[in-house]
C-alpha cells in the first residue's frame, strides 16, 4: 500500500517512519521551507505556559519522545538532545501554587530553591528532571532517512484522499501521486498556503555563542544549551489568521532581551544569528470529512506530543486501510 505524506515537520517525518514500520511504501512533499519543527533548541517539557497546565497526553508523550530518539540513534542517526531536565522558576507562592494544583501524581519532579545561574528575583523552583532539550533540524532528518520514504523537494498545491499534485522545486511541471491515504502534516505555512483559516503565533529564537545555563530555563521565554551553544527563545507575538514572513520587530526583541536577563544573567553572552518560525494552533489528528488524514496544529507541543500522535493516527489509518502489518 502507498502513502502520501504533505509536510517533513516533525509530525510530517514522525508519521512517515511509523509509515515505514508498518510496511507502507511512503512518498514525502516537503517545501523544505519555513518548518517550525527547524529550531535550533526545542523543549521536551510536559508542564506547559505560566499557569503550569500538563495535558493529559504530556507525561506519555515525553517518554515515547524519549524512547523514539534512543531508537533512532541506535540505528546510526545523530539527533542532539539532553534529557537533562528544565528548570521552571516562578515569581511567586501564588505561581506555585497554580503549578502545583496542575501537577499528575505519575510526574517525577521537585521543588528546589533558586541559585545560580538563575537571576535574582525568583521566589520557587519547579524540577522537571525527565524534561530536557533537542535540536529540531536534525530530528526530523534522523525520522525521514529512518523512514525509507521517497522525500520530493515541493509544493503540494492540490490534494484528496487518494492524490496530491505537487509543484516541484526545480519548477519542472506538476506532478501528480496516487496513493491508498494521504496525510497531511502542514504547518503554519502549509495551511496558510491550503487557504484555511486557523491561529498562528509567531516566535523567535537567538542564538547564542554559549550556553547560559548547563540546563533549560523556562518562564515567558527560555533559556536552553543546543549543541553548538545556547538560545533564547519564546512564542509571543500576537496571534494572527495565517502565515507571514519570518521577521523579528524591535520591540519584540527588546522583549525578548528583557525575559532572557529576568531569567538569568546574560553579560558577556554574544548573539550569533536568529531564527524564526511561525506555530499553527488548534490540534487536528485523524481524518478530516474528506477522508484526508491530517496531524497539524501541534502548536508548541510539536516534539513533546508529535510522535505519539503519529504513531496512534498510523495504528489508526492502517486499522481503516485494513493494513494489519499497521496494527500494534
Amino acid at each position: 500500500m502507498k502513502a502520501v505524506v504533505i509536510g517533513g515537520g516533525v509530525a510530517g517525518a514522525a508519521v512517515a517512519y511509523f509509515l515505514g514500520q508498518a510496511g507502507m511504501e511512503t512518498t514525502v512533499i516537503d517545501a523544505g521551507t519555513h518548518a517550525a519543527s527547524h529550531v535550533p533548541s526545542a523543549l521536551i517539557n510536559p508542564v506547559r505556559g505560566q499557569s503550569g497546565q500538563v495535558d493529559a497526553d504530556a507525561l506519555e508523550g515525553m517518554h515515547f519522545t524519549w524512547g523514539l530518539i534512543r531508537e533512532l540513534e541506535t540505528q546510526g542517526h545523530r539527533v542532539p538532545h539532553a534529557r537533562s531536565g528544565v528548570l521552571r522558576p516562578l515569581p511567586d507562592d501564588r505561581s506555585r501554587a497554580k503549578f502545583g494544583s496542575h501537577l499528575p501524581a505519575g510526574l517525577n519532579h521537585d521543588w528546589v530553591r533558586p541559585a545560580a545561574p538563575l537571576a535574582p528575583g525568583w521566589a520557587h523552583v519547579l524540577w522537571l528532571p525527565e524534561a530536557g532539550w533537542v535540536a529540531g533540524k536534525p530530528l526530523c532528518r534522523a525520522l525521514l532517512a529512518a523512514s525509507g520514504a521517497s522525500v520530493v523537494a515541493g509544493r503540494a498545491t492540490a490534494w484528496t484522499s487518494d492524490r496530491v499534485t505537487v509543484q516541484p522545486a526545480d519548477q519542472t511541471g506538476p506532478a501528480t501521486f496516487q496513493a491508498d491515504a494521504v496525510i497531511f502534516c502542514g504547518g503554519s505555512a502549509g495551511s496558510t498556503w491550503a487557504g484555511e483559516t486557523a491561529t498562528h503565533r509567531m516566535g523567535s529564537v537567538l542564538k547564542l555563542d554559549r550556553a547560559v545555563s548547563g540546563l533549560p530555563l523556562s518562564f515567558g521565554a527560555y533559556l536552553s544549551p543546543t549543541d553548538q551553544g545556547g538560545v533564547l527563545g519564546g512564542t509571543f507575538e500576537a496571534p494572527a489568521p495565517g502565515w507571514r514572513p519570518p521577521e523579528l520587530p524591535l520591540k519584540s526583541l527588546v522583549w525578548l532581551l528583557d525575559k532572557g536577563e529576568a531569567l538569568a544573567n546574560l553579560g558577556g553572552v554574544s548573539v550569533t544569528g536568529r531564527w524564526t518560525g511561525s506555530r499553527l494552533s488548534g490540534l487536528q489528528a485523524g481524518p478530516d470529512e474528506r477522508g484526508v488524514w491530517r496531524l497539524s496544529g501541534l502548536g508548541s507541543k510539536g516534539f513533546l506530543l508529535g510522535p505519539l500522535l503519529a504513531a496512534r493516527l498510523v495504528h489508526d489509518l492502517c486499522q481503516s486501510l485494513g493494513h494489519s502489518a499497521g496494527v500494534t
